[in-house]
């Protein structure tokens, strides 16, 4: 099984291919029935009545992408949360 299935798809630019949304994809999912999604948030636009645009999440086989990262995708693998003790 590959458990990086979809990651590589972080930061890129995406486009729905059913509804025409494009933005940004800034997180991936996996559910326990082996879908995989990605969380696409438009980006922001002025003169828009929202600040914030809403992200919405949609399968990755709905999704075409181009282009690179928008910025660097972080190092999952040295991950410290509030528990860990601070690094010296």
């Amino acid at each position: 099984m590959n458990n990086q299935k979809g990651m590589e798809l972080l930061g890129l630019k995406a486009k729905d291919k059913i509804t025409g949304l494009s933005g940004v994809i800034e997180s991936i999912c996996y559910d326990l029935y082996g879908c995989v999604q990605a969380c696409v948030r438009p980006e922001y636009v002025e003169n828009r009545k929202a600040e914030t645009p809403l992200a919405h999440w949609m399968d990755i086989s709905r999704l075409t992408t181009s282009g690179k990262p928008v910025m660097p995708v972080p190092d999952f693998e040295d991950v410290h949360g509030p528990a860990d003790k601070p690094r010296k």
